[in-house]
């Protein structure tokens, strides 16, 4: 496809995110930026939500996973599934209970406000690194696809994006965001429907089906039950996919932000079963479409893998113009779906949480910081670019999560099983710094002295070593404490 054209898409597209945008963000305020006013449609936001929760992470990961991971990822996907079921039946109804705009202000209601403050700013850590990933990708095939042939720089193709992103969010937030990210996993979805239908056209003959392909291909492997030392080990992925998803939907203000916005736990409720279900037939349907392009590429020779491999083949290979506009539209949306929620959630986090705590933040203090995390963003995705050397972005995602989400699962599982008790304004920050490193070393050890090298789990250890620091402190406390006098 020509460069000229992919801009005349890209402009178009935008064209009509910014239609929407000027639509839903009319007379909006603070409420409507960060909760959408609570009145979002719960049908929408689930729609919304494949979109965000996918990302272009999924788009390309997924896909080029297959090869060296079979369709072991369901097993997470499954996982996933228990995760969504815990934060529907017990965090949203303590946030919607307490009427939270930042979900940790549950931290300050358990522990005080350095809580808060900690378990926010573990949040923009995470979620500036995740959203930097699914950037990087984003940015990465736009640069193959139109600016190299242009002569634009990359950091002017992650400037561009990323500009376009702050213009029609930075007004509406979430109430605009709802709206975009339905017709975003529209897009997404439509791209990959159509890269399988057209790749299986190429490899089944008419008088075959695409289950019996799928079910009989040596690649299709779901479950792995043999060696517990290997990564793809059911319950390795299994009890990783439902922590992963706690943390990185239930304890996220990026996720949670969108439920929140729904006009009551019910229908959050509702919302947040029905997409977890959507979730798991769209997982498959990119574990199908990886399979697909692995075995099109081994065909006709095509030298790509990991993330590559589905820009590559569509866009070098594929000679359909459709096919490759349907797909860079799919990709851009996938990317976006999830990266405009991300940028407004660090918004709402750090003006609520960090600047607000018991004021209202001006509208113009929450632009400033929304163009602040807009610029933050750009810095981190042009330094993976020279940094990260992952060929399967996806990897680097979950094990970066597993540091930075661990001390959130900790806080909130201690906050959730154990009462109240006093806990220094220091200590809380301290361990959530401590419980990482240890972490790291824990994993390096094991690595370097007995060939175990932890996957997932490193999210389970984070939070583990948390909640039992919490619990030594609070014990160790009430044993200093002085008995009362008898009278």
């Amino acid at each position: 496809m020509h460069p000229i054209g992919v801009a005349a898409l890209l402009g178009l597209y935008f064209l009509v995110l910014i239609f929407i945008s000027r639509w839903t963000a009319s007379k909006s305020g603070n409420a409507d930026f960060y909760i959408g006013g609570r009145n979002s449609p719960w049908y929408l936001v689930a729609y919304g939500m494949i979109g965000a929760s996918l990302s272009g992470v999924t788009f390309l990961s997924v896909p080029g996973w297959v090869g060296s991971s079979s369709f072991s990822y369901m097993q997470m996907v499954f996982g996933y599934f228990l995760g969504y079921l815990f934060i529907a039946q017990v965090l949203l109804p303590v946030y919607y209970r307490m009427e939270l705009t930042s979900i940790y202000g549950y931290l300050e209601h358990r522990f005080g406000a350095s809580a808060r403050l900690t378990g926010s700013v573990f949040f923009l850590i995470s979620r500036v690194i995740g959203a930097s990933f699914r950037l990087y990708l984003v940015a990465m095939v736009l640069q193959i696809a139109l600016f190299d042939a242009l002569g634009v720089e990359f950091w002017q193709t992650v400037g561009v994006t990323i500009l376009l992103i702050w213009v029609y969010t930075f007004q509406g937030g979430i109430k605009t965001i709802v709206w975009t990210d339905s017709l975003q996993t529209t897009f997404m979805l439509l791209a990959a429907v159509l890269s399988l239908i057209w790749l299986g056209r190429q490899l089944i003959p008419e008088e075959a089906s695409v289950l019996a392909y799928v079910r009989e291909h040596p690649m299709s492997q779901m479950w792995f039950f043999e060696a517990a030392s290997d990564k793809r080990f059911f319950f390795r992925q299994f009890l990783s996919g439902a922590l992963i998803t706690i943390v990185m939907t239930g304890l996220d203000q990026d996720m949670m932000q969108k439920n929140l916005s729904c006009r009551s736990l019910p229908e959050a409720q509702k919302n947040m079963f029905w997409f977890s279900l959507v979730l798991m037939v769209v997982n498959l349907l990119f574990l199908i479409l990886g399979l697909f392009l692995h075995d099109y590429a081994q065909l006709m020779g095509i030298e790509a893998k990991g993330d590559e491999l589905f820009p590559v083949l569509i866009l070098e290979h594929s000679g359909s113009t459709l096919l490759i506009a349907v797909f860079l539209v799919g990709l851009i949306a996938a990317a976006y779906s999830s990266a405009d929620s991300a940028l407004t959630a660090l918004t709402t986090s750090f003006c609520v949480d960090l600047l607000g705590r018991n004021k209202s933040v001006a509208p113009r203090t929450r632009m400033a910081v929304h163009v602040g995390f807009s610029l933050l963003l750009m810095a981190v995705v042009i330094l993976f670019r020279y940094a990260f050397q992952d060929p399967h972005v996806i990897n680097g995602l979950f094990r970066a999560a597993g540091f930075t989400y661990g001390p959130l699962l900790g806080l909130f599982a201690f906050g959730l099983l154990f009462k109240a008790s006093p806990v220094s304004a220091y200590a809380i920050p301290l361990i959530s710094l401590i419980a990482p490193i240890s972490t790291w070393l824990i994993d390096a050890a094991l690595k370097n002295h007995w060939g175990l090298e932890l996957g997932y789990e490193v999210l389970a250890l984070n939070g583990l070593l948390t909640m039992l620091s919490l619990l030594l402190l609070v014990g160790v406390q009430k044993k200093k404490a002085p008995e009362a006098p008898t009278p």
